[in-house]
C-alpha cells in the first residue's frame, strides 16, 4: 500500500470581494482536525470568483499567500486558480505549491468555458508533477475535462491522480459527474474533482478511484473532503485492468489505429460545417 491524504475544500465563493482570508481560516480549521492531510485542493477561481477585476501577474502577492499557508501547514497546496495577466493576454492558472513553500509549477486552462469565458487564452502547456515516494499527480481546469485528450496526454505523462478544480454554476453538473467516473475508469487513475459554492458552483464535488467508482460526492453546501488514498491501486489497475478485466493504457499503447485528425493541420469538413463558436441566439433555427 502507499498511502497519501488529499482533502478538497468546498467552500462558498464571493464575487465581489476576496476570499482569501476565508480560504486561509478554511484551510486552518482543516489542519487542526485532519493533521494527516498532505495535499489541500481549493475550487477553481477560488480566490477572487470570476471576476477579471483582480487578475494579477505570477508571481504575485496572491500566490505568495499561498505559499506562506503551505509552508506553515507543511502541505501540498493547489488553491484552485485565479486570473493571470500575461503580456497582452489573460489566462486561468493554477499553482502548485510544495510543503517548502515554493511554487514547482503553474497550469493554463487549456479549454477556456467559450464563447461564455471568451476573454480568457488558451493555455497549451500539460502539467504533471511527483510527489517524493509518492506518485505522479496531473492538473486539469474544469470545462477541460470535456476533452477526454486532456486526461489521456496527463496519464500518458505518468499521472496517477488528476486533481481538478472546478467552477461549475450550470444546469450541466450532473453531466460532469458522470465525466469524473469515465476519465477515471478510462484512465485507470484518481480524479480530485473539487467545486465551489454560492458564485463558486453548485457544489457536488466528486472523488472517483481507478475503478471509475465514486469513492464519496458532497452536496451542495460546503464540505471539507479529506480522503486517503492509496496509490498502489493505479498501479495494481494498469498492471491486471479493471476487476482483471480492460487494460485501457496498455490497449491505447499498442494500438494499430492513426488518429489522422490529430495530425498538425488536420481538418475536418464536418467539424468546419458546425459554424462559429458563439452563444446561441433566442430563436435561432438551425440551417
Amino acid at each position: 500500500m502507499v498511502p497519501f491524504a488529499i482533502a478538497g475544500i468546498q467552500m462558498n465563493i464571493s464575487a465581489t470581494h476576496s476570499n482569501l482570508q476565508a480560504m486561509q481560516h478554511r484551510l486552518d480549521t482543516l489542519v487542526a482536525i485532519y493533521p494527516w492531510v498532505q495535499m489541500v485542493v481549493f475550487s477553481e477561481l477560488a480566490t477572487y470568483g470570476p471576476s477579471l477585476a483582480h487578475a494579477q501577474s505570477l508571481p504575485g502577492p496572491t500566490e505568495e499567500a499561498f505559499c506562506r499557508m503551505a509552508e506553515k501547514h507543511r502541505l501540498w497546496l493547489i488553491p484552485g486558480s485565479l486570473y493571470e495577466h500575461a503580456g497582452t493576454h489573460i489566462y486561468n492558472t493554477a499553482s502548485v505549491i510544495d510543503p517548502g513553500g515554493q511554487v514547482i509549477g503553474r497550469y493554463r486552462k487549456m479549454f477556456p468555458f467559450t464563447p461564455y469565458e471568451s476573454h480568457v487564452a488558451a493555455g497549451d502547456q500539460f502539467l504533471v508533477f511527483d510527489v517524493p515516494e509518492v506518485g505522479r499527480f496531473g492538473l486539469s481546469i474544469c470545462y477541460d475535462i470535456w476533452f477526454p485528450e486532456t486526461s489521456r496526454t496527463l496519464t500518458t505523462l505518468g499521472a496517477e491522480v488528476i486533481l481538478h478544480p472546478s467552477l461549475t454554476a450550470t444546469i450541466d453538473r450532473d453531466i460532469e459527474v458522470s465525466l469524473m467516473r469515465v476519465t477515471a475508469a478510462t484512465n485507470q487513475c484518481y480524479v480530485f474533482d473539487i467545486n465551489g459554492v454560492g458564485a463558486g458552483g453548485y457544489g457536488r464535488s466528486t472523488v472517483c478511484d481507478p475503478e471509475g467508482t465514486v469513492l464519496y460526492e458532497a452536496g451542495s453546501g460546503e464540505e471539507m473532503i479529506p480522503l486517503e488514498i492509496d496509490m498502489e491501486r493505479v498501479r495494481r489497475s494498469r498492471e491486471r485492468g479493471i476487476q482483471g478485466l480492460g487494460q485501457m493504457l496498455k490497449s491505447f499503447r499498442d494500438r494499430t489505429v492513426d488518429f489522422s485528425i490529430y495530425q498538425p493541420g488536420a481538418r475536418s469538413p464536418y467539424l468546419d460545417a458546425l459554424g462559429p463558436l458563439e452563444k446561441p441566439a433566442r430563436g435561432q433555427e438551425h440551417m
